[in-house]
């Protein structure tokens, strides 16, 4: 009898926690499932997802530090980050609705802040650039997607629905509603409209390199044919003479 009752007591102290999980990070989830076709259910999230974890460890290690307790907020930020792959500095902000996919090698510095819908690949890191004191981490705006690998540095700030790509390395200021490419970054204008939604395709963006490339390809090859025309037309009147 005392067994069964022990069972009891555990399976509704597990229910209670599923149950808070799901009212607490009720927009980590939602967001999970919405941008990670691989999410098949609220206990895979819950159990074997390390972006969610790291999301969750934050949220306590942030309660701590916004209490003022010492020690004990970055000691969970480590075990958490020893746990996921994930390093949060208990000290950034983060908005609700974040998804950090697959996670491993993510680093969010001390001083950045997040806003709302944001996600972001695994390598990604938002890093200062120095030893300054302050704010030199950067500030993300609301629906964004940064790209496996990529890198923002510093005290820049990166507004509304802006999608960065795979890999780049941003250092300044990006507009709402632009793209960026490259290394160092390189904005590339989305028509001044805003984005449809989240789109979670950082990988077949606009590379403007190559575009200026092709398109100075495109001007040797007119010029190319412009002197063979010239030639042509320059041998034909010798020939007549």
């Amino acid at each position: 009898m005392s067994c069964l009752i022990t069972i009891l007591v555990i399976l509704i102290i597990v229910l209670a926690y599923f149950v808070l999980v799901s009212l607490i990070f009720k927009k980590e989830i939602k967001a999970t499932f919405e941008r990670d076709p691989a999410a098949t259910s609220f206990i895979e999230v819950l159990l074997t997802y390390s972006g969610f974890h790291a999301i969750m460890s934050y949220r306590i290690a942030h309660r701590f530090f916004k209490a003022g307790i010492p020690f004990l907020p970055r000691f969970i930020s480590q075990v958490a980050r020893w746990l996921t792959g994930v390093e949060i500095h208990p000290a950034a902000t983060i908005g609700g609705g974040l998804f950090i996919d697959h996670g491993m090698g993510v680093v969010i510095g001390e001083t950045s802040i997040i806003g709302d819908n944001v996600t972001l690949f695994q390598g990604v890191t938002l890093g200062g650039t120095g030893k300054e004191r302050g704010k030199r981490h950067p500030t993300l705006g609301n629906n964004i997607v940064v790209g496996a690998g990529a890198k923002i540095l510093g005290n820049v700030r990166i507004g509304d629905n802006v999608q960065i790509g795979a890999n780049a390395v941003v250092v300044k200021d990006v507009p709402p509603n632009s793209t960026v490419v490259g290394v160092p970054g390189k904005i590339v204008k989305m028509q001044g409209k805003k984005i449809a939604g989240i789109s979670l395709d950082h990988t077949s963006l606009p590379d403007p390199i190559a575009q200026s490339l092709e398109r100075l390809q495109a001007e040797i090859n007119h010029i190319e044919k412009e002197i063979n025309e010239h030639r042509r037309k320059k041998l034909n009147s010798d020939e007549d003479i």
